[in-house]
């Protein structure tokens, strides 16, 4: 089965946001439109789908916050910016991340495994992106409504 989300086309529906229901839609085929997921996400995390090998993420970052520095031994990311601006750290070590970078919309960030890394939003609205990981990183249908919530999660 291939499930779809897309609207009429009309000109009206444009410029609405998606009204889509933001929940995990793997391990099924699942066509969208990223765009307006994005946009809508208001959560920091919210799982959108997730197979075997493979997991998307929608994030919400709000003004001033980051995700924290991280690293994710055996999983590759990809950070998709769909709005917003920030700066990507990366380096060897927690306290080395002296590779850094502005990010705006459009911008794709790729981190091995096993890379540190942090993504801050120095912008004056939430940085919107979805978050890519080989292989799958959160347990099937994660919704993380804050980083606190995050943070509780993943201890």
């Amino acid at each position: 089965m291939l499930y779809f989300h897309r609207d009429n086309g009309s000109a009206s529906n444009l410029c609405r946001p998606c009204s889509m229901r933001l929940s995990d839609r793997g391990p099924e085929p699942f066509v969208f439109n990223i765009e307006q997921a994005a946009e809508q996400n208001r959560t920091f995390r919210t799982a959108l789908w997730t197979g075997r090998c493979l997991q998307l993420t929608l994030m919400s970052i709000p003004e001033g916050g980051d995700i924290g520095a991280e690293i994710h031994r055996d999983t590759d990311q990809v950070f998709l910016i769909k709005a917003g601006q920030g700066i990507v750290r990366i380096g060897s070590c927690r306290e080395k991340m002296n590779s850094q970078r502005r990010v705006g919309e459009g911008d794709a960030v790729f981190v091995p495994a096993g890379t540190w890394h942090n993504l801050i939003n120095t912008g004056n609205c939430p940085l919107k992106l979805c978050s890519v990981y080989a292989p799958p990183n959160h347990p099937r249908g994660t919704v993380h409504c804050t980083k606190k919530d995050a943070e509780r999660a993943e201890k």
